[in-house]
């Protein structure tokens, strides 16, 4: 059984920096293209970034390129999503998923496209 567990969630600063970490057990994580969504309150889930399991294709929702950079260190079976000179507009549930398929670039963004899922952590960005 897969499963996916996410750190790194807390409340920072406006112009702070967080990493968030995915935890993947049950499976190698170089066998996994992995995800990450967020979700506001009342909105819905929307993509941030996902990597192929090959970690040589990334794609990122296009208002989030340059400000956040997802990545995977295959040894530690754990995925990280680096986010840098946050905006309060980016408080929100975060959630790392992960699909056995070599996923495409156009099918990332797609929530319907992983198999797995985590439970969210929380980041607040707030003075």
């Amino acid at each position: 059984q897969v499963e996916l567990i996410e750190s790194g969630g807390s409340v920072v600063q406006p112009g702070g920096s967080l990493r968030l970490s995915c935890t993947v057990s049950g499976r190698s994580l170089s066998t996994l293209s992995v995800g990450w969504f967020r979700q506001s309150p009342g909105k819905e889930r929307e993509f941030v970034a996902a990597q192929r399991w090959s970690g040589l294709i990334t794609s990122y929702k296009n208002s989030l390129k340059g400000r956040f950079t997802i990545s995977r260190d295959n040894s530690k079976n754990t995925a990280y999503l680096q986010m840098n000179t946050l905006k309060p507009e980016d408080t929100a549930v975060y959630f790392c998923a992960a699909d056995r398929a070599s996923l495409i670039t156009s099918s990332m963004p797609r929530t319907s496209m992983y198999e797995y899922w985590g439970r969210g952590t929380q980041v607040t960005v707030s003075y």
